[in-house]
Parts: C-alpha cells; structure tokens; sequence
C-alpha cells in the first residue's frame, strides 16, 4: 500500500509541476505537458511491478496509436478560451469519438490493439 502510495503522490507532484510551471510560463508548461509524463510514468511503474517485457511493449506500441485522436482535444480547447468548461466537455466528446473511430478503422483493416 505504501508503494502505491508513493507512485500517486509522485504522479500528482508531476501534474502539479506542470501546472505551476505554466503560471509562470506557458511555453514552460507546454513544452513540460507535451512530454509524454504519463505514458513514461506507466511504462516505469510496469516495468517496476511486473517486469514482463512481452507487457511492456504492447503498452509501447499502443500508446502511439492514440496520438492523433488525442491531438484534437488540444484543438477543440485552444480556440474557445471564453467558454472553458463547455469546450473541454466537447473536446473530451470529441476526443473519445475520435478513439472509438480509430479503433473501428483499425479494427476493420485487421489489426487489432
């Protein structure tokens, strides 16, 4: 449990960082956001955990599929800054929208995830 623990308190320290980082500078926190924290994050704890390399890499290789969906929630935010909350709720809708047709299109060339 105390492990556990530690690997939350060390995840939550990393997004506070990136937070606070862009308070000061926006491109300080993007360039820190657009790091891929918590892929490598969970990369590190499963190696750490299980170390089952076979495990390992299907989570390498999954995490870049996403990648284009997931740029459309940053698209959908930036330019309705007036209205936060509804345009994370549409960039977030938008964003699993996306996944779900990826993973269709994938699905239907065969290759699966």
């Amino acid at each position: 449990m105390l492990y556990a623990t530690f690997k939350v308190i060390l995840t939550s320290v990393l997004v506070v960082a990136v937070s606070e980082a862009a308070k000061r500078s926006t491109l300080v926190g993007a360039i820190i956001a657009s790091v891929p924290l918590v892929s490598v994050l969970a990369m590190i704890w499963l190696q750490v955990d299980a170390s089952d390399t076979e495990k390992l890499a299907r989570l390498a290789t999954g995490i870049g599929a996403p990648f284009a969906p997931a740029l459309l929630e940053s698209a959908a935010v930036a330019p309705r800054r007036r209205h936060f909350h509804a345009s994370i709720a549409a960039s977030l809708a938008l964003t699993v929208g996306a996944y779900f047709a990826m993973l269709y299109g994938l699905r239907f060339a065969g290759i699966e995830i």
